[in-house]
């Protein structure tokens, strides 16, 4: 499913209109996406959690010369899927 798809799904399961359901979606995107920035995490209860973890640098191997490269540490947006969703799954 890609965003337009889902768009039309919340329409018809809201009883929305096409654009006010795209705008629905971009804002809660938007809320999301703000909280992880701030470094907040977001659980949406029978769904999941989205949070931020940290991986450290590390040491890796260039697959093409076989040298050795670090990388660097960086931030990564997680999701753990709530019991609900786990269990529909």
């Amino acid at each position: 499913m890609n965003k337009t798809e889902l768009v039309e799904k919340i329409a018809a399961a809201a009883g929305l209109s096409k654009v006010d359901s795209k705008k629905a979606l971009e804002a809660t995107i938007a809320a999301i996406k703000d909280a992880l920035v701030a470094g907040d995490k977001v659980a949406l209860v029978g769904f999941g959690t989205f949070s931020v973890s940290e991986r450290p640098a590390r040491e890796g191997i260039n697959p093409a010369t076989k040298e050795k490269i670090s990388i660097a540490a960086k931030k990564v947006a997680k999701f753990k899927a709530g019991a609900e969703l786990a269990d529909a799954i």
